[in-house]
């Protein structure tokens, strides 16, 4: 595997392809259409997006959407399902807090779904805590949120 994590633009279409390939996911898995209580990200609200590639072929992504100068939510964590236990996912979250860090954030936060044990499981191994549902995900009930505190990159 030659894995290579880098920055896209948002409607870039192999990204466009592992979203949609992420949504239809969790919409099976959750038997609703849409399940998330905020606003969709876009490319207007996402400071960056990464796609992961494998010789070439997209096999994953992630992105960051910005809550204020300091703090940030991860978004859109997707790996196609052959690529799973492969470290592509460690790859991408890395990524995600280095450009986190090189923003000066000091402070990241995220949503998955209590029907998704592995992505749980993803963050809780690399340090992510469990919290108190926040913002639009403060009354869902399928909701699970995580921070992870940063130390940003010295200037």
């Amino acid at each position: 595997m030659t894995l290579v994590v880098r920055a896209m633009p948002w409607d870039d279409p192999a990204g466009e392809a592992l979203r949609v390939a992420q949504q239809n996911e969790v919409s099976a898995r959750y038997g609703v259409p849409d399940s998330e209580p905020g606003p969709k990200p876009t490319a207007a609200d996402i400071a960056v997006f990464l796609v992961a590639f494998d010789d070439a072929v997209p096999v994953g992504c992630g992105a960051l959407r910005a809550l204020d100068a300091a703090h940030g939510e991860i978004k859109r964590m997707y790996v196609v399902p052959d690529r799973r236990g492969t470290g592509v996912s460690t790859a991408i979250l890395s990524a995600l807090e280095g450009e986190a860090r090189a923003r000066g954030w000091t402070r990241l936060v995220l949503e998955t779904g209590d029907q998704q044990p592995d992505a749980m499981r993803l963050y809780e191994r690399e340090g992510y805590t469990h919290i108190p549902n926040f913002g639009y995900y403060a009354d869902s009930e399928l909701s699970i949120c995580y921070e992870k505190q940063l130390t940003p990159l010295k200037r």
